[in-house]
């Protein structure tokens, strides 16, 4: 074999284990990310606490921001707006 014809041989080789290792790596991650499923299916507790401490927070926000949305007072003028829309033809 030529030595450029060598050097390509490395190359791929090298390419392929690195692709294995990346491949090994992911199916890793798969399945500690099926861990994690499994155990909140077993136990979903934690994933209803968490989720019934964001809505509550979320609705404390809301209930900061008032029914109007937050809006200023109407005797208050209107802010300058934050976006500035620019026309490109």
């Amino acid at each position: 074999m030529s030595e450029p014809q060598v050097h390509a041989d490395e190359k791929a080789r090298e390419a392929v284990e690195h692709m294995q290792k990346a491949a090994l790596e992911m199916i890793a991650a798969a399945r500690a990310v099926l861990d994690v499923a499994e155990e909140l299916i077993k136990n979903p507790e934690p994933l209803i606490a968490a989720a019934n401490a964001t809505a509550r927070a979320a609705a404390e926000a809301g209930a900061r921001l008032g029914a109007d949305g937050g809006a200023p007072p109407a005797d208050h003028p209107p802010r300058e707006p934050r976006v500035q829309h620019i026309r490109v033809s």
